[in-house]
């Protein structure tokens, strides 16, 4: 068994620490907050995101960053994405030579444009570094229900071996090389997660929610292809998969977060929705690959007050006909 450090108490952090403790790994989270800490450790839950679920007794977390890192095998930066930068800083003092670290962040750094593994190995240079990405909801992870995801390293022979220690009854790991492929789909998904959302808060119903999803399917395929990604991956789990569970279930902080967009509500007190920091550094990173993405794009209007939501449920419908595939047509 693995000795398994998470660097992130949230939501997801503290799901993925479950899983894994069940499976009989070593597990401890580091958090911020130490009162949140000392809730997971002496009290086995995590109130303020996970509600009433109750975790692990094994299950010990510390605001002491050496002592989460003590001896770690395994090192999953699960902070949300506009930190993982600082984290990977703080972390690298106490790093273990011979850790392997996993970013599961779903986001591109607004300020760099950098992918996760990217910003994680600017500041820790000598690690193997890999992605873990998928269709999840950490409520659902945190109870032990089936989940399935992808772990990505640069090498498959060491994705496939991480994946086998890692998967258990309830979560398991399919193995790939595209590292590039499968954080581009995790990051846009969540941006059209914000629009079907905006979609859905508007009332338009299930016809034109359906054909948003696909339309933005399309937008992350191309985009994702132009920065790298292999078609094939934007198919699987950390694509395609991911897009249609966090488009349809309001468990997605952000498909909730587009709805209060879309049906006039104060967003303010919602909990951290990774798309809105994405949209504006995707759209900036389309333009540069001249990959036209309406849909993105116009999400980047309503978030940012450019455009209302009615305006844009317009505008999207309203775009000129023209072949459903045009790359097919030549």
């Amino acid at each position: 068994m693995s000795r398994i450090s998470i660097l992130g108490a949230g939501a997801w952090g503290t799901a993925l620490a479950a899983a894994f403790v069940r499976q009989g790994h070593h597990v401890r989270i580091w958090g911020r907050n130490a009162r949140t800490c000392d809730e997971i450790t002496d009290a086995h839950t995590n109130r303020a995101y996970l509600g009433d679920a109750r975790l692990p007794d094994a299950l010990e977390a510390t605001p002491d960053m050496a002592r989460a890192l003590e001896k770690a095998d395994i090192v999953l930066f699960v902070a949300p994405a506009q930190s993982t930068g600082e984290v990977a800083a703080q972390a690298a003092a106490h790093l273990p030579a011979a850790a392997v670290l996993i970013a599961c962040a779903k986001g591109i750094d607004n300020r760099s444009g950098q992918m996760q593994s990217e910003v994680i190995a600017d500041k820790l240079p000598d690690h193997s570094i890999g992605v873990l990405s998928g269709p999840s909801f950490a409520a659902d992870v945190v109870r032990g229900l089936p989940t399935a995801v992808t772990l990505a390293m640069p090498s498959l022979a060491d994705a496939q071996s991480l994946a086998e220690s890692l998967s258990g009854d309830a979560i398991r790991l399919y193995a790939s090389d595209d590292v590039t492929g499968v954080q581009v789909g995790g990051s846009l998904k969540n941006v059209m997660a914000i629009a079907v959302g905006i979609c859905r808060g508007g009332g338009m119903g299930a016809s034109a929610e359906a054909a948003l999803i696909t339309r933005g399917y399309a937008e992350l395929s191309r985009l994702s292809v132009a920065m790298g990604a292999r078609p094939e991956t934007l198919m699987g789990l950390s694509g395609l998969g991911d897009l249609v569970l966090t488009c349809s279930s309001e468990l997605s902080r952000n498909f909730a977060y587009g709805i209060a967009v879309g049906s006039g509500r104060d967003v303010s007190g919602l909990k951290l929705a990774e798309g809105v920091y994405t949209v504006t550094i995707a759209n900036e990173i389309a333009d540069r690959h001249k990959i036209s993405c309406p849909i993105m794009k116009t999400a980047d209007l309503v978030l940012s007050g450019r455009m209302s939501a009615d305006e844009a449920r317009m505008a999207l419908m309203s775009r000129p006909v023209k072949a459903e595939n045009p790359e097919a047509q030549e």
